[in-house]
């Protein structure tokens, strides 16, 4: 079975850093919720992991079929319980300048399908990836 890994290490009494094949990722919580504002929260960083995961896919996916693709843009937005703190929902809108234009929604597809971050959550939150 294939493996990930990363190590998260203490910064400060409120920051950390996530190194994954050499490269890093700072996390903190914001000035009013005690933090330094070092870097994104942990939330943050699963939402940006998300989007990152899928829009590595979606290049790929494009470039394996030709299919020319620019200003791709995935904007996330989740919505958090108070107890115990969680996302219940994650919505991501995808947009971009793709030539032929009726490819898109296929290729959002294969992202999806392709995600091991989508495929993960997909089983704990409500998930929704649209094309706008």
């Amino acid at each position: 079975m294939a493996t990930a890994s990363a190590i998260i290490e203490q910064v400060s009494n409120t920051s950390s850093v996530g190194n994954a094949r050499g490269h890093k990722l700072v996390m903190d919580r914001p000035n009013n919720k005690g933090g330094t504002n070092e870097g994104m929260m942990g939330g943050e960083a699963l939402l940006n992991g998300l989007g990152g995961c899928f829009m590595s896919n979606l290049l790929a996916a494009s470039k394996a079929r030709g299919i020319e693709l620019q200003n791709a843009r995935a904007n996330i937005e989740a919505d958090i319980a108070e107890a115990p703190a969680r996302f219940t929902a994650i919505r991501m809108l995808v947009s971009a300048q793709c030539n032929p234009p009726e490819e898109l929604p296929k290729l959002v597809t294969i992202a999806e399908r392709g995600c091991i971050v989508a495929n993960t959550l997909r089983t704990a939150v409500e998930l929704s990836i649209k094309v706008v």
